[in-house]
């Protein structure tokens, strides 16, 4: 973007402050008033350049919009008397209202009628007037013609959906969204656990615990039972332990040698468990381009792995086992082959990340696991670079905590659909408590469970990812405090303010109202939270944190919640500055409700 005709068809003046090549003003009007703050440091110092200011422009201190600080760019002179020079020649214009030299920062603050007017503007014209038909504002194009394949969820067949598996699967699902919205081509692939040892386990488990009538009721549930029987059978004594293995290892082998039997038994419990998967994904608003599975990793590449492996100089054996031996690294020793001949993990990630280099030729490759596999995933990737590939520099992995307390194996594992449909319920008499609101709510099934989904997304989304938490109910439920519900609620109430106004409508074109009329300290607070809404996306994306976003969303919701009484629409005599007002919330709802579709939250209208 680097004409002016170009920023005239998103609304913009002619002179709109930009850096061809830096800056997106049409997408985020921030950055004009950041690089007007540029422009006038440099033209008190110009041994500096407008991008390299700019680069210094942060979000302001002390009350203010933005900050410098002058010593970062090492100019000849005491930091103070600089900042006291520009002061002084500091002249203020329609971008930039006014300056503060404090010890070595300067502080600006730009001038609230232009900063009002383009933001509501760009908000407007961003989420209901583009091109596509689809809101953008929040989008930028800085992932424009790479594409990255992200990895998530990857749940084990044949066993229930949990809430352990649920990190992986919204965390991303939301680095998705995050690329989308940044302008990467993404590929969505769940590689499904449908290979290996463990699925000889719930085959042992069935043929001892399993019943065909409870099978037909509900496969997944009764999988899971046999599982969790036949795993507590090999805890009781070392036998029991050493039998079960080699049972669930020897199943596993006739797998992978094409027993046709053994295949019959796994392709059934495997088409089972997607067709649960997919409908556990549709409730959580997840969607996937591509379902992959261990099984389908290439035989060619598997067979390939060890050969290339020792071609590389990095395989030794061990007693028939091909080991890697890493310990120079720090990431000790590792197997690529175990000594029957059968794969594992670690060579089938690779052959599975060589097939998608292949398929997909990406710039990045994103692993969503937990922090669990770290020691895994390092290993994977060191080898894969001491094999010589390319592409091993663009594998990156995105790790989590654990949600605490809970294990398959012991069986005391907390089963989404069951934390949904209580989550659901609990919501459900939540809302039946107002009866009037009650009524005019079309689905209310459909609305207590999204309110309950986007609590148990919030509690997950919260805390940065790398911690590790302990579910808790009753905060799941609860409408008080920073929640999922708390967030539904305040875009609902958003949402009524048009259902609440009739007289306000038709809306005129938002270039139309003047936004002039809107001057209170509390409204400002609004319109800077709503500009800096890109921003907040562009720092998602090199921080790979949710997190952010959910920070975000509560300083916008508390402080909407603040200017109810002090910002009136309804009991505002005068219609043009309840029109400017109106304007405002509507523009919040948009924003609100673009960061938590960014979340894959769906935004409620009514509850």
């Amino acid at each position: 973007m680097s004409t002016e005709t170009s920023f005239a068809a998103y609304g913009l003046p002619e002179d709109v402050p930009h850096i061809p090549g830096v800056t997106e003003p049409q997408l985020c009007i921030l950055d004009s008033f950041r690089t007007a703050i540029a422009r006038k440091v440099v033209e008190v110092f110009p041994e500096l350049t407008v991008e390299k200011v700019y680069e210094g422009v942060d979000y302001g201190k002390k009350g203010a919009d933005f900050t410098v600080a002058v010593p970062r760019f090492k100019l000849k002179g005491k930091p103070d008397e600089l900042t006291k020079k520009f002061a002084e020649a500091f002249k203020p214009d329609t971008w930039v209202a006014n300056v503060e030299a404090t010890g070595p920062f300067l502080h600006f603050h730009v001038n609230t009628q232009t900063l009002t007017r383009q933001v509501l503007n760009q908000i407007d014209r961003l989420s209901n007037r583009t091109t596509s038909g689809e809101p953008e504002y929040g989008r930028n194009e800085s992932g424009k013609g790479k594409k990255v394949v992200i990895e998530y969820s990857s749940p084990n067949i044949a066993k229930e959906f949990h809430v352990g598996h649920l990190r992986s699967t919204i965390i991303g699902q939301f680095l998705v969204n995050l690329h989308r919205a940044c302008s990467w081509d993404v590929v969505s692939l769940n590689y499904l656990g449908d290979w290996g040892t463990q699925f000889g386990y719930v085959a042992c488990g069935f043929k001892k615990y399993g019943s065909e009538e409870e099978l037909a009721i509900d496969p997944i549930k009764h999988l899971l039972y046999v599982y969790v029987k036949i795993n507590a059978d090999a805890r009781e004594s070392e036998e029991a332990k050493t039998r079960i293995q080699k049972e669930a290892q020897e199943f596993f082998r006739q797998m992978e040698e094409g027993d046709e039997e053994a295949l019959k038994i796994w392709r059934r419990y495997r088409d089972l468990s997607l067709q649960k998967y997919i409908r556990e994904y549709e409730t959580l608003n997840i969607s996937f381009d591509v379902y992959w599975g261990e099984s389908k990793v290439s035989k060619e590449w598997l067979q390939k792995c060890v050969p290339l492996a020792e071609k590389a100089g990095i395989v030794e054996d061990s007693k028939g086992a091909k080991l890697v031996d890493l310990e120079k690294y720090k990431l000790g020793k590792t197997i690529l082959q175990k000594s029957d001949g059968t794969s594992i993990y670690l060579t089938r990630d690779i052959a599975g990340a060589i097939e998608r280099w292949e398929q997909y030729k990406f710039d990045k490759m994103i692993y969503v696991i937990s922090a669990q596999q770290d020691l895994h995933v390092s290993q994977f990737f060191k080898v894969v670079e001491l094999m010589g590939f390319e592409f091993a520099s663009r594998l990156e992995h995105v790790n989590y905590g654990l949600v605490m307390g809970m294990s398959t194996r012991r069986g005391t594992v907390v089963l989404l659909s069951d934390l949904i449909r209580e989550a659901s319920a609990v919501m459900h008499e939540q809302m039946k408590k107002n009866e009037a609101k009650y009524t005019t709510i079309e689905d209310p099934e459909s609305t207590s469970r999204e309110i309950g989904i986007t609590a148990i997304k919030i509690q997950d989304m919260a805390a940065k990812r790398i911690n590790s938490y302990q579910f808790n109910w009753d905060r799941m439920k609860s409408f008080e405090g920073d929640t999922g519900p708390y967030l539904q609620y305040a875009h609902v109430r958003l949402a009524s303010m048009a259902r609440k106004n009739p007289q306000l409508y038709p809306m005129p074109p938002a270039e139309e109202i003047n936004t002039d009329l809107i001057v209170e300290p509390k409204a400002r607070e609004i319109i800077m939270l709503l500009a800096s809404y890109p921003d907040v996306v562009k720092t998602a994306l090199k921080s790979r944190e949710p997190s952010g976003v959910v920070t975000f969303m509560f300083r916008l919701s508390h402080a909407i919640s603040g200017a109810w009484e002090t910002l009136p629409v309804k009991s505002e005599a005068d219609i043009e500055k309840a029109r400017a007002r109106m304007l405002m919330f509507i523009c919040a709802k948009e924003v609100l409700g673009a960061a938590m579709r960014l979340l894959s939250i769906r935004p409620l209208e009514r509850m």
